[in-house]
């Protein structure tokens, strides 16, 4: 109401701010301002009065109003902003224009806003991944000017409570040059050099079909759900990118001179601790001074010491080699945002090609396809790396049993992310987007391509759901294949328990329908395969809800007459055998006696 009042007062709901299409965040954010200069404003006055319970409140209000303010421009204003500058400096990437993104800024503007959130999002996200990494391998004090996340006296919430309003619009202003620089320099720049060195190269074939309306978001989602975690959640993956930041740091510090400001003195520190070790111990033994009372001591000297420091060696023209250091570094991410630009690509395209001959094939499936190349490139030329000590018949065995789990995982993968997402997409294509979008009047056109990439979300979403649903024997399965790996892969138990279980279902869903409609006369025939799909979707979701509910009224009609009529219950422990030994145990004891 307050956020509502404040922008009627001030006309901020107007022509002018309709036309831009933000109405509901300026209207927002203007009244979280005007709020909070209320309630400085009453808290003063409360101040001036001595009304000390209204003081207390009206602070409590403003600390409120302060922190909403802050996440709705952290959370929602600054990814907006990252994800716009990406889209801007990428435009000649796509050979777009400013002119292109502003009619479909008009024509859908709250698909456009959340397309740009959720890019700035993956994108700061994935920065404060690698800025973690960078703080394993770099020495602590260096990236002081960052704030460390995984720092347990680090509490956000506090830090909007206790700072000033100035520092956090410094800090925010701060983030977005620095973002926004990073964009320029790992983004437009290399765009531009490849346009200049290669000009054949660009743009990207992002054309898609126009009768496919639901691929966009489809191959967007596949990118960001998919394709970049199944890379960057590789333990491998993470370890080779950790390895290259370690080498680069090693490399530039000593042509540099900077090996102890970029990761410390550790040899030289060890051995200065033994030593320090050394004349502890003989002072312990001449004062005689207690192990307790030496460590509280020692404590107590390195109680004032800053945390997440440790101290370095100052060359001289220090701060020169500060400056080269970021020349260095910023040289080395062109190049590195040069070959992830282009190579990947390269080796997509070359292999689709292979495939699909001349066809003009969307970049994120030849880019998609290049990443895992390279990376099982890479992959494979570590694992030799680290068998060829081992000998060469060592090597010739661990090639025969890595070539026979790669075939295995091949077969798995046609079955469980080939045929069975591509079914399943086919069959969500027949069911729900072809009776909603296409008449009665017109012949449905189906793209493999398109079905294939729905297919493996919706695979990955019931996945999901049945993991996280009751105990069957689909969770059992799955829970199993992910136990086993692929080092332990068992091929016979995916394809008898997994693969054609829910192949047999999915055929039989699309192809009982078709036969169905095949057997009726020519005039009906379109109108039954078009509703054919939805209408046996509908009769199994509602036969298995009478199922479940008959089941679920059967358990209720038990647990009443138990609660009604039963008198009691007894366990009883009988085992005939047993009686059996017992009773003659009996008999021959008393023979006896």
């Amino acid at each position: 109401f307050f956020l509502f009042f404040y922008s009627q007062m001030l006309g901020l709901d107007g022509s002018l701010v309709q036309a831009s299409h933000f109405e509901g965040l300026i209207t927002t954010i203007v009244g979280y301002i005007f709020l909070a200069m209320t309630l400085i404003l009453c808290h003063g006055l409360a101040a001036l009065v001595r009304f000390q319970r209204s003081r207390h409140l009206l602070g409590v209000c403003y600390i409120v109003v302060k922190v909403s303010l802050l996440v709705v421009v952290e959370i929602g204003v600054f990814p907006v902003i990252c994800g716009w500058w990406l889209d801007i400096c990428s435009l000649e990437m796509f050979d777009a224009s400013l002119k292109d993104r502003e009619l479909s800024f008009e024509s859908a503007p709250g698909t456009t806003m959340f397309l740009h959130w959720l890019v700035g999002m993956v994108y700061v996200f994935y920065f404060a991944s690698f800025i973690l990494l960078l703080r394993e391998v770099l020495r602590p004090g260096v990236l002081w000017f960052l704030r460390n996340l995984n720092d347990p006296d680090f509490n956000p919430v506090q830090e909007m409570i206790h700072l000033p309003i100035y520092r956090h619009l410094r800090r925010l202003i701060l983030s977005v040059v620095v973002f926004g620089s990073i964009v320029l320099l790992m983004l437009w720049l290399p765009i531009r050099t490849i346009k200049f060195i290669l000009p054949a190269f660009l743009p990207y074939n992002v054309m898609l079909y126009s009768d496919a309306p639901v691929s966009e978001l489809s191959l967007e989602l596949l990118l960001l759900q998919v394709v970049l975690p199944a890379l960057l959640e590789q333990g491998h993956t993470r370890q080779w990118l950790k390895g290259l930041v370690r080498a680069w740091t090693v490399t530039a510090g000593y042509l540099l001179d900077l090996h102890s400001y970029l990761l410390g003195d550790q040899e030289e520190n060890d051995d200065d601790a033994d030593q320090q070790d050394n004349n502890n111990l003989q002072g312990r033994n001449n004062n005689a001074i207690p192990d307790g009372l030496h460590a509280a001591h020692q404590a107590i000297l390195q109680q004032g010491g800053p945390v997440g420091f440790q101290p370095y060696h100052q060359p001289i023209k220090f701060s020169f080699r500060i400056v080269l250091l970021v020349v260095f570094m910023c040289v080395t991410l062109l190049v590195a945002s040069l070959v992830c630009l282009t190579l990947p690509v390269f080796a997509g395209r070359y292999l689709m090609s292979l495939w699909t001959g001349s066809a003009k094939i969307h970049e994120l499936y030849t880019a998609a396809c290049g990443l895992y190349v390279c990376w099982l490139s890479i992959r494979a030329i570590t694992v030799l790396l680290a068998w060829m000590p081992q000998g060469r018949r060592v090597i010739l065995l661990k090639v025969q049993e890595w070539t026979l789990m790669i075939l295995k995982t091949v077969v798995v993968a046609v079955l469980l992310v080939g045929a069975i997402p591509l079914l399943l997409g086919l069959l969500f294509e027949l069911v729900i987007v072809a009776p909603l979008r296409v008449p009665l009047d017109q012949t449905p056109l189906f793209y493999p391509w398109q079905d294939w990439a729905l297919g493996v979300l919706h695979a990955k979403i019931i996945a999901a759901i049945t993991l996280m649903g009751p105990q069957w024997w689909l969770k059992a399965v799955i829970e199993q294949v992910y136990a086993n790996g692929i080092r332990n892969i068992d091929l016979h138990f995916i394809i008898r328990k997994l693969a054609a279980p829910v192949i047999c279902v999915l055929l039989v869903s699309l192809c009982v329908p078709y036969v169905i409609s095949a057997g009726v006369t020519m005039e009906m025939q379109n109108l039954v395969q078009r509703r054919i799909y939805p209408l046996l979707v509908m009769v199994v979701m509602l036969v298995g809800i009478l199922s479940f509910q008959i089941r679920q009224f059967k358990r209720l009609y038990e647990h009443i007459k138990n609660d009604k009529y039963l008198v009691g219950q007894r366990l009883v422990n009988y085992e005939r055998k047993a009686a059996g030994r017992s009773t003659t145990a009996t008999h021959s004891s008393s023979s006896q006696e």
